[in-house]
């Protein structure tokens, strides 16, 4: 019986191999989408989720409120970690990590920089999964001035893993013992170090201050242990540590500085929880965006909707083809069990080669999909461990769904109506088919205002005023490396013909180099005249290098020797302070913890506010010492042959550190990187809105058949009573552009909403426009006119006489 179902619904299919083809090459487009989407979701929801104790591991997050400025890290206090095992019977063990840039590794005669490098205490192994290759796991990081790095890392110098004993030379001093090789750490990890240094050799592990947060630090909880209960016991725990040291800094209680308006925090995040859910100061990693698997995942089910709609608009559009078949059927004694089984046969057929090319279609775009996703997603032996009873469920359940309504609908034709041509009789579907078209081209217009509002965003934030100027600036890394001939450098390289500028430090509104300290007007360090703002450390080139306006007062001056004790701040930073006339105010800063070494520094100007950070941010106090720093050189230039000019950059180099590795960015591309993960989205919205709208208009495409099917004679006796082809054909479109307008309406609001939702996330951002919303609405229109047009002009220039001649 299954054969005789499979045999017969293979010669309907091949009977009418147009709407066979329209079918498949919908639902394979979808479900190749949906798949797309399914392996990014899963690899996101993934991250953190090898380590075998994950559901132990909790990170401890800190937050401070001083001075009118809130500060949220993904980093604590030095004494935290070992504190918390000592007092809390529910942690079992704790780990520290604590990122201080990169390293330069000695290779023969070269330097090699290496960013990819952490201090870590002992309990690393014991709390996360990094199976060791060789060294012992208990004992690898105990020692000052060893080290465990990756399998890549070892091949890399030694190309060989076995390598504990051997030593690695960093910054051309520091002599490192290798104690273990460890497995490359995967991919799916919110940190992804090459190399791990004992954290005995890192003197500023062993501080006792509760007022400094440098360490990011992990918690195991024994077996059973619930972190929801640890969490609840961390603020007094806290306020107990905090309370002595901030008597002796600020000479407060910390119910005093409660009282006015500042406060500590410290909360637990679950391990599987940061990469999605967390965006911190101090972060190990990049991580992702729940909100954007959240929009991709819809996106995917709206897809796959759209995909079985069509597949049931279609169905029901080859309806009146098949009328008499149903009718002969079941003059002959079919049932409509038998013929319900006959429908659903075909539809699961279709669904299941569907489902076969989509996998293919998936295979073949997914490295086009991993270059717009940024991802490493492969269809491997372990992924079809799952995805080939996936493509058998989708093909019954899909096939089913999908296949469900066409197949009651058509089994339901009553004979006699049927054979005597009354197909419009036993058609009880108009409210269900419009309810569908109003669906799909919502679901559209959700997602083209969706794209539009994303690009909108995008285009402000690459055209917005920072506040400096991010353009022309080459920035030469690693000036650490030259020592004391980092300043003769840089005069070497102003010298250049070519160059406008130079300026020496880390502290870029580019990079990642941060650092804040409490900042008083008095010296009793009276919080209610304090602030937290960032503490940079620059040279008297940083303003006019990065082309940041100085609004008041003057520059720094290498002159002048007094500007040692001298400071310039922000505009952020003189409102928060409550000066309206900043120039030559003291302003006193704490040295140390003990709040005892303060030292006085003299207000000299006052820059206008610049973003340093993401724009989803509000600008936050800066402050710039004239200090020196040689994290990084920014060089402005100005040349028509800026290769030769990074030739000669790179010459000077070599004449003075000829060992080491000459590396530089843009500042403009560093900035970009910023906001890289919203232009991968923005890419993905626009491929997949366009499948959606595709997708779609196969539907309406069926549907705009359906309808010509279903008055074929009506327009052949309309033509016949002098009816043109406009006439027919604005008989046959308005009713579907009518549903369209009620898109449009059902549409608009549900956008504006979560799009809305979407830009709330920026401090800095757009409006909803109301032109974004016309757009669309005058684009799904068009497409939708020219998508029936097509089948009505078809329709209309058809010879009366033919749908005529039976009558």
């Amino acid at each position: 019986m299954l054969k005789n179902y499979i045999k017969t619904a293979i010669r309907g299919l091949r009977k009418n191999i147009g709407f066979t083809a329209i079918n498949i090459l919908g639902l394979s487009v979808g479900l190749a989408t949906c798949l797309l989407i399914v392996f990014y979701v899963i690899d996101e929801l993934s991250y953190d989720r090898f380590n075998k104790k994950a559901d132990r591991i909790v990170r401890v997050n800190f937050e401070i409120k001083f001075g009118g400025n809130n500060s949220i890290y993904a980093q604590t206090m030095a004494p935290l970690a070992q504190v918390l095992k000592s007092e809390f019977p529910d942690v079992e063990n704790t780990v520290r990590f604590q990122a201080r840039g990169g390293v330069r590794v000695k290779k023969d005669n070269q330097n090699i920089q290496e960013n990819m490098m952490i201090y870590s205490d002992p309990g690393l192994f014991d709390i996360f999964t990094l199976p060791m290759i060789n060294g012992n796991p208990t004992t690898a990081l105990v020692e000052p001035n060893s080290a465990v790095i990756t399998e890549s890392v070892a091949k890399k110098y030694f190309n060989s893993t076995d390598v504990v004993g051997k030593t690695l030379l960093f910054n051309d001093k520091d002599n490192y013992k290798i104690t273990g090789v460890i497995k490359d750490i995967p991919k799916q990890s919110h940190f992804n170090y090459d190399f791990f240094l004992s954290m005995s050799s890192f003197p500023e592990s062993r501080e006792t201050t509760w007022l400094s947060n440098n360490f990011n630090t992990y918690v195991l909880l024994k077996p059973g242990a619930d972190y929801k209960r640890l969490n609840a016991q961390l603020p007094a725990f806290l306020r107990r540590h905090v309370n002595i040291e901030l008597q002796s800094m600020v000479h407060l209680t910390i119910d005093e500085f409660e009282k006015a308006g500042n406060y500590f925090k410290m909360s637990l995040i679950p391990l599987k929880d940061i990469h999605l859910h967390s965006n911190r100061i101090g972060e190990l990693g990049r991580n992702g965006s729940i909100q954007y698997v959240y929009i991709l995942s819809a996106i995917a089910l709206f897809i796959l909707l759209i995909a079985c709609v069509n597949f049931m608009n279609l169905s029901t559009a080859r309806s009146s083809n098949r009328a008499r078949e149903v009718g002969v059927r079941k003059v002959l004694g079919s049932g409509r069990g038998s013929l319900v089984t006959q429908f659903l046969t075909e539809s699961i057929l279709v669904t299941f080669v569907s489902t076969l090319i989509a996998v293919a279609l998936a295979w073949v775009m997914l490295p086009f999909f991993n270059q717009m996703a940024n991802k490493e997603l492969a269809i491997t032996s372990q992924s079809m461990f799952w995805l080939l009873p996936v493509i058998v469920a989708i093909s019954l359940t899909i096939g089913a769904l999908a296949g469900f309504y066409p197949a009651f609908f058509l089994s339901a034709f009553q004979p006699v109506d049927v054979l005597k041509g009354k197909l419009s009789a036993g058609f009880k579907g108009g409210r269900l088919r419009s309810f569908l078209v109003v669906f799909q081209f919502s679901i559209s217009i959700i997602l083209i205002i969706g794209t539009l509002v994303i690009y909108n965003q995008l285009n402000y934030i690459q055209h917005k005023n920072l506040g400096y100027d991010r353009n022309q600036v080459v920035i030469v890394k690693n000036i650490g490396a030259m020592g004391n001939q980092a300043k003769i450098f840089k005069q070497e390289i102003k010298q250049l013909s070519g160059v406008v500028n130079a300026t020496m430090t880390g502290y870029l509104p580019t990079a990642d180099d941060r650092n804040t300290s409490a900042l008083f007007q008095d010296p009793t360090l009276d919080q209610k005249r304090a602030i937290l703002p960032q503490i940079w450390s620059v040279d008297e080139d940083y303003i006019n290098t990065l082309g940041i306006k100085l609004i008041n007062g003057r520059n720094f001056s290498a002159d002048m020797l007094t500007d040692s004790s001298s400071m310039i701040i922000n505009e952020t930073a003189a409102r928060l302070l409550g000066l309206t006339s900043p120039l030559n105010k003291p302003i006193y800063r704490p040295m140390d913890s003990s709040g005892k070494n303060i030292k006085k520094f003299n207000i000299i100007g006052v820059i206008k506010d610049f973003h340093f950070s993401s724009l989803r941010d509000n600008i936050s106090p800066v402050t710039l010492f004239l200090e020196e720093d040689r994290g990084a050189l920014s060089i402005r230039v100005q040349t028509q042959n800026l290769p030769t000019l990074l030739a000669q950059i790179k010459t000077k180099w070599e004449s003075l550190v000829p060992n080491q590795h000459f590396a530089y960015s843009f500042m403009d591309q560093d900035f970009e990187a910023t906001y890289r993960s919203e232009e991968r989205v923005g890419k993905i919205f626009v491929v997949f809105t366009s499948l959606a709208i595709a997708i779609a208009c196969l539907g309406l495409f069926g549907l705009a058949a359906y309808a010509a099917e279903q008055r074929t004679k009506e327009i052949g006796i309309r033509k016949v009573l002098g009816a043109d082809v406009t006439v027919i054909v604005t008989m046959l479109t308005k009713d579907f552009i009518k549903l369209v307008f009620i898109a449009i309406l059902i549409s608009s609001p549900l956008a504006w909403y979560f799009m809305h939702k979407w830009l709330q996330g920026f401090a800095y951002r757009v409006n909803f426009q109301w032109w974004i919303v016309l757009l669309a609405g005058t684009g799904a229109i068009v497409i939708a006119f020219l998508t029936i047009s097509f089948q009505s002009i078809k329709s209309a220039l058809a010879n009366p006489v033919k749908s005529l001649k039976s009558e």
